[in-house]
């Protein structure tokens, strides 16, 4: 599992939010489409896709994109 490769697939999981704007950096919670909704959307993607099953105290304790990637990597 790649930083880039989830990155993408984090930001392919908002469709109001440009895939563009949304780095490794990017603080996911100030993201205007980030809501409960887009919080259960990620942890099914991160299942789906990577494997890996991380609770909603374990999205709390993420502020970017790549924090969450080091999270579920360690998983």
């Amino acid at each position: 599992m790649e930083l880039e490769d989830f990155t993408k697939k984090f930001a392919d999981c908002f469709h109001q939010t440009s895939p563009d704007s949304i780095q490794a950096g990017t603080e996911f919670r100030k993201l205007e489409e980030w809501g409960s909704m887009m919080a259960l959307i990620v942890i099914a993607m991160i299942d789906a896709d990577f494997g890996k099953t991380i609770s909603s105290d374990d999205l709390k304790n993420a502020t970017t994109v790549s924090s969450l990637f080091e999270i579920v990597k360690n998983k």
